[in-house]
């Protein structure tokens, strides 16, 4: 090919706004999309630019022709292309980016505004949908700096970290069924809540949740045929099995958490909603931007032999968090924070789940738990902000300030990779507004569902 990797740094594109974008060619993030306008029922799309590349139609018009898995791109999900082999992944990416690079080999799409037309559709029209049908959903806690945080403030400095945080990475198995895409309203959830609140013996309440926050997460998408049950992933697998990457907002209740996690763990405090971007940012991609974690090594204790990845290491996305008031006219930032603030990272959440043997199957959806900073102004959730109820964060637009969200509060998060060469690569935004409990909303449109 004409075009080689390490000359992917400095690609530009031909399509109108994708150089300077979120999405340029070095992107080329996957996502499901559906177009009223044109007819288009949900389909898989690749975000350039302003403009979305329609793969069902790159598929109908033979432009990819030569990639072995061509037909999973007559799906409604991305589910099929997840299960594809790392390979085909790659061969995909390349082929795309032959097709909308200035210079890239294959001019077909470059040279003809009929199949520009058909195969290109402006983004600011679409709807977007859940990328896949989500098998299994599980949540992480591997910031330390998060985990320190939340211990400190319930257990005190001295056992900040429970005796297991440092040899494994912690997580539970949330809910599939109530992950959105970002731009679902999120209605507050009731539940049972501590009458008094230094004594459980006194039993509770149902009423709407008070406490209700957002956890600043990314998420990754499994990919790659599954391993048998009964046969754990080792680290050298890891690489193979990790499609790609987006935001996510795991919304907590944290009075109804309060009561209830004792000794299971969380249960309706996080299964209301959980809130992901659209786009899935190939972990391809994501290379460049391959950086230390904030511990920088673990060796304190080392982690057991089958936790220990020869390339430890996270991705320096620059992460934020802002909040729009109800009738506000603008957004207010209230933190930001990087997604190397993790001491666990995305391969040895995928191995330690695996160690058991248990499957891990394309489209399952693991989360990494909020991601804090040591600094103030890198807290990932309200709770920590606000420090447990006692300061106040803002002002937001309207002056107004917060401790927890209120109704009508849009949270919105965005995340974002800067290369030394100049281009700039997103994830698009994961965003949901807080609705008053009661009546359901109306129903999202139809998107990708289970078969």
């Amino acid at each position: 090919s004409s075009l080689h990797q390490g000359d992917e740094m400095l690609l530009l594109s031909w399509v109108d706004g994708a150089d300077g974008s979120e999405f340029p060619v070095q992107n080329l993030p996957f996502g499901v999309f559906s177009h009223t306008l044109s007819g288009r029922s949900p389909r898989v799309g690749v975000a350039i630019g302003e403009s979305v590349l329609d793969m069902q139609a790159l598929l109908a018009e033979g432009l990819i022709d030569h990639c072995a898995c061509a037909a999973v791109f007559a799906e409604a999900t991305l589910n099929a292309f997840m299960a594809q082999p790392r390979a085909q992944w790659l061969a995909v990416r390349a082929a795309l980016t032959q097709l909308l690079a200035r210079d890239g080999a294959d001019p077909a799409l470059r040279e003809s505004a009929e199949l520009r037309r058909r195969c290109l559709v402006p983004r600011a029209e679409v709807a977007m949908h859940l990328p896949a049908a989500i098998g299994d959903y599980t949540d992480f806690y591997s910031s330390r700096e998060h985990a320190t945080n939340v211990g400190v403030m319930f257990r005190g400095k001295d056992n900040a970290l429970q005796p297991n945080w440092l040899h494994l990475p912690v997580g539970y198995h949330g809910r599939a069924s109530s992950v959105v895409v970002s731009g679902t309203p999120v209605v507050r959830p009731k539940g049972q809540l501590q009458l008094d609140k230094a004594d459980a013996s006194k039993g509770t309440e149902h009423a709407p949740c008070r406490l209700l926050d957002f956890e600043l997460e990314m998420g990754f998408f499994v990919g790659g045929p599954a391993n048998r049950l009964g046969a754990p992933l080792e680290m050298h697998e890891a690489e193979d099995r990790i499609f790609g990457f987006v935001l996510c907002n795991d919304w907590s209740a944290r009075d109804v958490q309060k009561f209830e996690y004792v000794p299971l763990g969380p249960f309706g405090a996080k299964n209301f909603a959980t809130s992901i971007s659209p786009w899935v940012v190939m972990a391809e991609a994501l290379l460049p931007f391959q950086c230390a974690t904030s511990a920088g090594s673990q060796a304190e204790p080392v982690p057991l032999p089958y936790l220990r990845d020869p390339n430890y290491s996270s991705y320096d996305v620059q992460l934020e968090v802002a909040i729009t008031p109800a009738g506000g006219d603008r957004a207010t930032v209230v933190t930001t924070s990087n997604y190397r603030h993790m001491y666990w990272t995305a391969p040895q959440q995928l191995v330690h789940h695996s160690v058991t043997g248990c499957d891990m199957r394309p489209a399952d959806l693991l989360a990494s738990g909020t991601i804090s900073g040591a600094d103030a102004s890198a807290y990932g959730s309200l709770l920590e902000l606000c420090w447990q109820g006692t300061r106040e964060v803002g002002p937001l637009c309207d002056g107004s300030t917060r401790k927890f969200l209120r109704d009508g509060d849009t949270v919105s998060m965005r995340g974002t990779c800067l290369h030394s060469s100049g281009y700039t690569l997103g994830f698009g935004e994961c965003a949901g507004q807080v609705l008053a409990g009661g009546p359901p909303p109306p129903p999202p449109p139809a998107g990708p569902s289970p078969a």
